[in-house]
């Protein structure tokens, strides 16, 4: 039996009271649990500033977490040793003890031993003080870690750089920011607590564990840390995995950091470290590390200490009234995945879409266009169970589907008459549609371009070095494309939100920094070639970088020739955990409205991917069928999960992330106008380019001027981020859909869709229903109809009338939308 209870629970940390929760909250305290798990195991105190932490875990009998921390009761076998206030011991003296943690019936113990009481210990300025600031987000790029400072002060961005550091505090100004004879009086303290004038605010309390640090360090002399003193090398965090937890039951989760340092020491950082949710609606954490459950669904806790970065996934799941698993039967793995996921927070899946709205969907995702009356007529009237799959199967191979999707990579490659010259952008784009046509695995397609050497005009792939013009912009076009890694802020600084650091960015720079450019006597060309000397020096620290490689490190035996096989070797080898994924992660974004992981060139422990399994499964899939993106797509498109039905259901209408039903989106602006022109039955002329020319099948953005595409977000193309392609609605595209010429030519064109059929003869309302099924692949329901001929009757022609109905057509969602 459980019982409900008003629940305030409060204790202290190095001085910082820790509460349970913000607000008394009423929770279930259930029976004791079937198990008991205490992190950590046993403790190994080294002086009276090694204060620790427990954690506790209870499991039911089906193996469901609970946290108990602040429900169990922690007892010291021996106090003269080891004191213990709520969950936090704290060394007496040297010795040993047990901690008895009993949480109802079930007790674990935890072995406690203490040393060096008595041996005296001075603060550390990186591993303490530069934290204590990261902590209170002094040196956050909005405060003092910004590159010019603030008021007069800088440090460098979350503490990456010591020797900047140490000088801005303890020199600058003639060290008036610290007061050693009355540390309290210290600037440094002064200004964060408002006793002085200080723009950012108050930043820091007394009772603060931040503040303890730095004024027992200003006390101490403020002195530097001697050259033997131990470095991090590993943030161990607890929960360590994910953890699924009842927000129910179990609202909050304790989190524990441990520093481990390069002289084999461990020290509890959980009052120092810095923490960040990656999803607040779901859960916020506080100060003290206690993570608070808002609704069900998933949040990734990222923790910061120096140049560390860990995160843990966790999922809070409860009961939804009502509901009852019901779901459709599954096609493949990416129906079982999701289905999975859905099942757990309890998200029905929407109904299988019929056939009317598969077809306009598919048909738009794989060629880019609307099926043509012929095409929409024969499958409606189909009646074969398999007729999806075989649509599919023929819509991967025609060509339509590789001048489509070049379309997309040339946003990537930003691909642009202006960056490559008008001859080289033709023939880059070829060289792309090519690939895909001819399905090309995608590890060679990333090796050619990577690899790429040789005449712009002869050899297209060399064009990748055109628009990446130099090192730097090689490394942030690489990382970005095939790594899914944003690494613009590590040119300057160590990454704010991940692990890249400084460091990392200049010895990936080491790879293309000798790729060289130069133009040649035929115009609109360039030669890329490789040089078999230059080197990359850290700006900051004036080191001669050795090529670096993520998880391998730095490479000493690089092929001097050229080091960018070394670099396209590791890139696309089956065990690369970035490579597979990103492109993974890519076609299905294709595909649906947004990423697993979104933004879809983001991949960070603080964006964490939705589906986990989902994603991992298919890069699995990618990478077994050597890297076929054709194959993917095939399996995506094949699943029930993209087939499901826009229309949400009681249970899933919350639902944003997880898939459990098609989200519509905007159609991009080369699908809309070849659209409307398909609808209209009217031709758009691209300039020079040959007639019968697709919006969709533009080879880049700058060769022909169409106002109606940069209103509806066609991208410029100057960057590889796929943001700059614009898919949110906007005044202006109001303005044009409502007044805007295009439409207004179409629609008055002599030689369009409904004219042509009113003078071979159709009827108004046969004329309407094939206006229904160009536009939208489904006839006009008795309502949508019945109201055409209305209008029509308050008209002097049909031809007016119908130019209404098709304008009013061009209008709806249901149009303007892929869904």
């Amino acid at each position: 039996a459980s019982a409900s209870i008003q629940l305030v629970a409060t204790t202290t940390f190095a001085g910082q009271p820790l509460t349970a929760m913000s607000d008394a909250v009423s929770v279930n305290v259930l029976a004791s649990p079937a198990k008991l798990e205490v992190f950590p195991t046993a403790l190994q105190m080294n002086g009276t500033h090694d204060v620790r932490l427990l954690a506790a875990t209870g499991f039911d009998a089906v193996g469901s977490p609970r946290d108990w921390t602040r429900d169990c009761q922690i007892v010291s076998s021996n106090p003269a040793v080891v004191r213990v206030e709520g969950n936090k011991v704290v060394p007496v003296a040297d010795g040993t003890a047990e901690l008895i943690v009993s949480a109802g019936a079930v007790q674990q113990t935890v072995a406690a031993q203490v040393a060096n009481i008595a041996k005296p210990r001075v603060t550390q300025f990186e591993n303490e003080v530069l934290v204590a600031l990261s902590k209170q987000s002094c040196n956050s790029g909005a405060c003092h870690g910004s590159p010019s400072g603030k008021g007069g002060f800088r440090l460098s961005l979350r503490a990456f750089d010591k020797q900047l550091d140490q000088l801005t505090l303890l020199r600058e100004e003639f060290g008036r920011r610290i007061n050693p004879m009355e540390p309290e009086k210290s600037l440094l303290l002064q200004k964060p607590l408002m006793k002085v004038a200080h723009g950012g605010g108050v930043q820091i309390r007394k009772h603060d564990p931040a503040y303890e640090v730095l004024r027992t360090w200003i006390a101490e002399g403020a002195k530097l840390d001697p050259p033997e003193t131990a470095r991090c090398v590993k943030l161990e965090l607890y929960p360590s995995t994910k953890r699924v937890l009842n927000r129910v039951t179990s609202p909050t989760q304790q989190m524990i950091a441990i520093a481990h340092y390069s002289d084999g020491s461990t020290r509890d950082m959980t009052h120092l470290v810095a923490y960040e949710t990656s999803n607040t609606s779901v859960a916020e954490v506080d100060a003290s590390g206690l993570v608070t459950s808002h609704a069900r669904g998933e949040a990734a806790i990222l923790v910061r200490y120096l140049e560390h970065i860990e995160s843990v996934p966790l999922m809070f799941v409860e009961d939804v009234p009502g509901f009852k698993w019901d779901a459709p039967p599954t096609n493949n793995f990416v129906d079982e995945l999701v289905n999975a996921k859905l099942q757990q927070l309890q998200y029905l899946p929407a109904a299988t879409a019929d056939d009317s709205e598969f077809l306009r969907r598919v048909y738009l995702d794989v060629i880019g266009l609307l099926p043509n009356l012929e095409e929409t007529k024969a499958f409606l009237a189909d009646t074969n169970p398999e007729k999806r799959g075989t649509l599919i199967d023929q819509l991967l191979v025609r060509p339509e589907h590789a001048k489509f999707w070049a379309l997309k990579w040339g946003d990537l490659l930003r691909m642009t008459g202006k960056s490559v010259g008008d001859e080289g952008v033709y023939k880059y784009n070829r060289w792309v549609e090519e690939a895909i046509r001819e399905n090309m695995p995608y590890d060679e397609f990333a090796k050619a371009l990577i690899t790429a050497s040789g005449s712009t005009l002869s050899n297209p792939p060399a064009n990748f070095y055109r628009t990446a013009t130099d090192t730097n912009d090689c490394v942030e076009t690489i990382s970005q494309v095939f790594l899914g890694a944003r690494l613009q802020c590590a040119k300057c600084h160590n990454h704010p939100f991940e692990r890249w650091t400084q460091d990392n960015y200049y010895g990936l720079g080491a790879f293309f920094n000798r790729v060289q450019r130069k133009k040649t006597p035929r115009p609109n060309e360039m030669f890329v070639y490789v040089s078999t000397a230059g080197d990359v020096t850290q700006p900051r620290t004036g080191q001669v970088m050795k090529p670096w490689l993520p998880q391998v490190g730095s490479i000493d035996a690089a092929n001097e020739n050229d080091r960018r096989t070394d670099f396209a070797a590791w890139l696309v080898n089956p065990e690369n955990p970035y490579f597979a994924r990103i492109e993974a992660n890519r076609i299905w974004s294709q595909v649906f409205a947004r990423g697993i992981v979104d933004p879809i060139d983001d991949f960070r422990d603080s964006n964490p991917p939705s589906n986990a399994p989902l994603l991992d499964a298919l890069a699995k899939e990618f990478v077994a069928n050597r890297f076929d993106r054709r194959h993917l797509l095939r399996v995506i498109l094949n699943s029930r999960t993209y087939q499901a039905s826009y229309r949400t259901n009681d249970f899933n209408k919350e639902d944003t992330r997880y898939f459990s039903h098609q989200e519509p989106r905007l159609l991009s602006a080369e699908q809309l106008l070849d659209a409307v022109n398909q609808t209209t039955g009217t031709q758009q002329t691209f300039g020079s380019l040959p007639p019968g020319t697709k919006a969709t099948q533009l080879p880049a953005p700058d060769l022909v001027k169409v106002d109606f595409l940069k209103v509806f977000g066609q991208p410029e193309r100057s960057t590889v981020c796929a943001c700059e392609r614009a898919d949110d609605s906007n005044l202006a595209m109001a303005i044009e859909l409502f007044n805007g010429p295009m439409i207004y030519e179409r629609l008055r064109d002599g030689n369009n869709r409904f004219r042509r059929s009113l003078a071979a003869g159709v009827s108004f309302e046969d004329t309407v229903r094939e206006l229904y099924l160009a536009a939208l692949c489904r006839q006009p329901s008795e309502a949508e109809l019945t109201t055409a001929i209305e209008h029509s009757q308050t008209r002097d022609d049909a031809a007016s009338a119908l130019e209404d109905v098709c304008w009013a057509l061009l209008n709806t969602d249901e149009f303007l939308f892929q869904h």
